[in-house]
């Protein structure tokens, strides 16, 4: 049952309007609605006319079990928390995070170094036009092939040097990663599948949210000559496993493993599914140090690497 309004009690009311919560959370309305009725995840106060008003309190409640949910939880196993317990369970998935970096500083050269540079100012500035044209003239200046190798790689570096240095906020990096990975999809959409190409399946594992170095692997994949099949991110075993049916190749891509030993039982259960014929492929910042020399995986250091591992699938060896 909702409080009793302000307006009953004889002050005007104060609050939040629904308009401004899901503008400040980034959460439709609808959404809100649902979390209140269904979840109970706060009860807001109702003026006269039966307007919801929420409190400084319940917006910040509101934000928490948003960042929460593009973490990768579900909001039924949060919205019964207190606020306090929600604040905190954030703070622990952020200190369980990798501190690696999200991708191995490339060796790029200078001057692609300073288109990335140049596109991460754009992302600094949370200008999100800029960001996408700088990389489509990259592409054209330099071509497929160096913005995969060494312009996304050198800018994805930056930023998550910047996130793990403090420096860097969620709407920066969630601005990058989503503008890049449109141009990855678009670039793997774009080339015509040859018939009879060799077919691999590209996603992250469940637990793994960050999706830009398996659309990586699968545009450079489908330059090379690949029908992709993008599953995208957070995909458990069984279902890869499910989907990889008559593919050559599995690729996937760990960059931050927030549940080590989960990651690792994933990855062995997708291997000893696959046919022994199938080739899987590893590769992310996270990838090296979690598996190393794991029999029947090519573990990748870079977009090279795993195009020298594709091309040997394609060739038979």
């Amino acid at each position: 049952m909702n409080k009793l309004s302000k307006a009953d009690q004889g002050s005007p009311p104060a609050g939040h309007t629904i308009s401004v919560v899901a503008e400040r959370t980034g959460l439709s309305r609808d959404v809100l609605r649902v979390w209140e009725r269904r979840y109970r995840a706060v009860e807001p106060l109702r003026t006269a006319g039966g307007q919801r008003l929420y409190s400084d309190d319940e917006l910040q409640r509101f934000q928490l079990l948003a960042e929460a949910t593009r973490r990768g939880r579900s909001i039924g196993s949060v919205a019964g928390l207190s606020t306090g317990a929600l604040a905190k369970l954030l703070f622990d998935d952020e200190a369980a995070r990798s501190p690696a970096i999200a991708f191995a500083e490339p060796l790029t050269s200078s001057l692609h170094r300073e288109v990335a540079e140049l596109a991460f100012a754009h992302a600094l500035s949370l200008d999100g036009s800029s960001l996408d044209r700088e990389l489509r003239r990259a592409i054209a200046r330099y071509g497929v092939p160096v913005f995969l190798e060494d312009i996304v790689p050198s800018l994805m570096h930056r930023i998550g040097s910047e996130w793990a240095a403090g420096r860097l906020s969620i709407p920066h990096e969630h601005l990058a990663s989503t503008v890049v990975l449109g141009i990855l999809l678009e670039a793997v959409r774009a080339i015509p599948e040859t018939p009879g190409a060799p077919r691999l399946l590209v996603a992250t594992p469940a637990g793994e949210q960050h999706v830009v170095g398996a659309a990586l692997i699968a545009a450079a994949a489908a330059i090379d000559g690949w029908s992709i099949l993008f599953l995208g991110a957070n995909v458990p075993a069984n279902d890869l496993v499910m989907a990889a049916n008559g593919v050559n190749a599995v690729a996937l891509s760990i960059v931050h493993a927030q549940n080590v030993s989960h990651t690792v039982q994933e990855i062995h259960a997708v291997r000893a599914a696959l046919p022994s014929r199938t080739r899987l492929i590893i590769g992310g910042a996270a990838a090296v140090r979690l598996l190393g020399a794991m029999p029947g995986v090519s573990v990748c250091r870079d977009i090279a690497e795993a195009r020298a591992a594709l091309a040997e699938v394609a060739s038979g060896n």
